[in-house]
């Protein structure tokens, strides 16, 4: 980006013309200010029929084709090599010419299934392990899986797995998502998320792909809550704002008569010596900052259990006060 910034002058007064292309974001990969300056273009991938047309125009040029060849291709057959393609033509060439050379070894005039399921077999979807289409198909995962969108979820994941996308990278995301998106409302998901990680570990690839595919569908289905993501992040910025807040002293802890002698521990209540085992209206933040109440639960799943509870305290709070 640095020599971006260095040409940027001479783009302006149209020294010369800036014309670039790039498989990337372009958003990601230019300084803004050359963006601004550039007229976007987005590529999209052929369909299905631009494919056909390809190997149709393919197999009938004698010169830069492949018609000299005199070898046949069904109709049947040319859809399935447009649909392995995936968009790509170069891709379809490629593989056409592979399957017309088969065939041509095997002195034959015409592809047969056979000779096209051995050129498709192991290839894969379009898939860049770190581009824009990676990013965007782990976002479609995670909101299928926010979404409550079983389905959704399992087509994104499959998708991920197909196109050759490390399992232990979806795993780490699948327990993120466990936590964000599932949280208190049914802890249960973070557990069936990491035995899934657990179990893959043991089975590898195929036989483990079936428990991560088990724990995207549950996490799905699951009651929703991000009350402890969101509070998380307001006590992560609070713990950034306040500074180094001391702790109070009757939440410290006094091994040594040192500390005793000042006062560390002192008038601290005992919570397992109250009734029911809560210390109404003690306070457990620095006396620089006021309390605050950070995690919020919603109306679902277990969490309703959680709200319950956490009202019934602040009611004794109040008591105390």
């Amino acid at each position: 980006k640095s020599q971006q910034d260095a040409f940027l002058p001479y783009v302006e007064d149209g020294t010369f013309t800036f014309i670039g292309a790039t498989t990337e974001n372009p958003s990601f990969e230019l300084n803004n200010a050359l963006l601004s300056r550039a007229r976007v273009y987005v590529l999209k991938s052929l369909e299905i029929n631009d494919l056909k047309l390809i190997i149709e125009r393919a197999m009938q040029d004698g010169i830069r084709g492949l018609a000299g060849r005199d070898i046949a291709m069904s109709d049947k057959l040319r859809e399935q090599l447009a649909q392995a393609a995936d968009g790509d033509g170069r891709r379809v060439l490629n593989l056409l010419e592979i399957a017309i050379d088969l065939a041509d070894s095997k002195q034959q005039t015409e592809v047969d299934e056979t000779d096209l399921a051995e050129v498709l077999s192991g290839t894969l979807r379009r898939f860049d392990k770190g581009g824009e289409a990676f990013y965007d198909q782990i976002s479609a995962l995670h909101k299928s899986v926010r979404g409550s969108s079983p389905d959704g979820a399992l087509y994104w994941l499959c998708r991920m797995l197909d196109g050759g996308c490390d399992p232990v990278y979806l795993m780490r995301r699948i327990v993120r998502m466990a936590v964000e998106d599932i949280g208190n409302a049914d802890p249960r998901g973070l557990r069936i998320a990491l035995d899934a990680w657990e179990s893959f570990d043991k089975l590898g690839r195929p036989e483990g792909e079936l428990a991560i595919a088990q724990a995207v569908v549950y996490l799905a289905s699951a009651p929703k809550s991000n009350a402890v993501y969101t509070a998380f992040k307001a006590a992560m910025q609070d713990a950034r704002n306040f500074g180094s807040a001391e702790v109070p002293l009757h939440l410290r802890n006094a091994p040594t008569k040192l500390m005793k002698e000042l006062d560390y521990g002192k008038e601290y209540r005992y919570a397992h010596d109250e009734p029911d085992a809560y210390a109404a209206g003690e306070n457990y933040f620095p006396e620089t900052m006021p309390q605050r109440h950070y995690y919020q639960p919603v109306n679902r799943g277990l969490e309703i259990k959680i709200a319950e509870k956490l009202a019934h305290l602040r009611e004794l709070d109040k008591q105390r006060r």
